[in-house]
């Protein structure tokens, strides 16, 4: 596990979908780029974008699928991913095609196993302990490479924290967090016990972590998918991870470091060690349609390291733009509408697909966000997620003010603290003023 990788071979233009059987005992029908979901505005895929990095041409390779296949908007996930909506069911084989050529589908047995989310920031603004990119490949490539990791599910997450804590805060199923001695700690889950290893090791040790829970998923016949499904929970799956590690002759210790609040990139410029800034912009509710999409990809090349960095929390970072572009640049991104400050009413605002794009919601959330937005108090605090149903897809994690619609066409609006301790909700019709009221209130409960 611990000795040299063998050179990954080159992936084979080949874009059937998975039959391997653990897929089908797994039940685990989360979408990818090779595998569409049928929803109410077509059909939807999920394409996986470890670390949230896009070149430029990438980017606008997405853009074109979009406007052409799709509804011509690109919807970011909790995961720093990206889905294209409205597609037509049998565009599948052009759309592979397509990302295959913008080395986006690397393995097409593996395209939705590739879930890693990273700090995005890391090596950016001098803070974190280390630079997370190296791991990011190397992780990415022994993920590609590994048989083992087919069987994983699309819902199970790799973090790389470069020790700031703040996608460490995720609950990821496996987390690699920098430390400043150039060791990593490595947590399964939400576990405050972490073992210590030598930096170097991190990815495969983070690639172990993965195929020890598959085996002990097989083995108990659960067919969890994440590590929070495993009927003995996380303790014996670190337990068995030490264990490996150690026969492997890896230095290995056990701590406890307590999972952290963490928080996303503040809106802005972000200010840099040398002659570059980053830029740091939000996407209302997620998504962008192609003249968003093209302002940021177009800032990427003409003015910055020519990529992107998208984040978990449904935003977007522009890398290595020098100091004296930083205002136009981050001027041409505010006139198209981006969050370029924190004092946007779009700060921390996020609902799920809504209707008319999802059977199960039994509302338009983000019509019903966006008109109690415009309605509410400029002052902001906690997040806000909007949910068409009691599903709540993509809500976010610590504290934040959960708004649920029900049945009767109104909502439900609570305060969701640390551990998922929900406060009694307060129950608002549909007046669009009274809900504004109240999500204002729920964030802002000092006030």
């Amino acid at each position: 596990m611990v000795g040299m990788l063998a050179a990954m071979p080159p992936p084979a233009p080949h874009f059937a979908q998975p039959d391997d059987a653990r897929f089908r005992s797994r039940g685990d029908a989360c979408p990818g780029a090779l595998r569409l979901h049928r929803a109410d505005d077509g059909a939807l895929a999920r394409v996986r974008v470890p670390g949230g990095v896009l070149s430029a041409d990438q980017a606008d390779g997405l853009r074109e699928l979009a406007v052409e296949l799709g509804d011509g908007e690109l919807y970011l996930t909790s995961r720093g991913n990206v889905q294209l909506r409205g597609l037509d069911a049998e565009c599948g084989g052009e759309l592979a095609s397509r990302m295959y050529e913008m080395g986006l589908l690397p393995s097409a047995r593996h395209e939705r196993v590739r879930n890693v989310v990273a700090s995005p920031l890391s090596g950016l603004d001098g803070r974190g302990e280390r630079d997370v990119r190296p791991w990011l490949s190397a992780l990415d490539a022994l993920v590609c490479a590994s048989e083992e990791a087919v069987g994983l599910s699309g819902r199970f997450l790799f973090a790389l924290d470069d020790g700031r804590g703040d996608v460490d805060a995720l609950g990821a199923d496996v987390t690699l967090r920098a430390r400043a001695d150039g060791d990593v700690e490595l947590r399964i889950g939400a576990l405050e016990s972490v073992a210590r290893i030598p930096g170097d090791e991190a990815p495969r040790a983070a690639l172990l972590a993965a195929t020890v829970f598959l085996s002990m998923a097989d083995a108990s016949g659960s067919g969890a998918w994440r590590v929070a499904d495993l009927s003995g929970g996380a303790g014996p799956l670190l337990a068995e991870v030490v264990r490996r590690l150690g026969a492997a002759g890896l230095p290995v210790s056990l701590g406890t470091v307590p999972v952290p609040g963490g928080a996303p990139p503040l809106p802005g410029v972000v200010a840099g060690p040398g002659a570059t800034d980053a830029l740091s912009v939000g996407l209302p509710l997620g998504r962008a349609d192609a003249v968003r999409w093209r302002a940021l990809t177009d800032v990427a090349r003409d003015h910055g390291a020519g990529e992107l960095r998208l984040t978990p929390w449904r935003g977007a970072v522009v890398p290595g733009v020098r100091r004296e572009r930083v205002s136009g640049a981050l001027g041409a991104l505010e006139a198209v509408g981006l969050v370029t400050g924190p004092g946007s009413p779009w700060s921390g605002v996020n609902a799920c697909i809504g209707r008319p794009g999802c059977a199960k919601s039994l509302a338009d959330v983000r019509g019903d966000a966006t008109s109690a937005l415009r309605a509410g108090s400029a002052d902001r605090a906690l997040p806000v997620h909007w949910s068409g149903c009691e599903r709540r897809c993509g809500h976010p994690r610590g504290t934040w003010v959960d708004v649920v619609a029900g049945p009767d066409g109104g909502y439900r609006v609570s305060v969701v603290r640390d551990g998922g301790r929900r406060e009694e909700p307060v129950r608002v019709a549909g007046d669009p003023g009274a809900l504004a009221d109240a999500v204002a209130a729920a964030r802002n409960p000092h006030t």
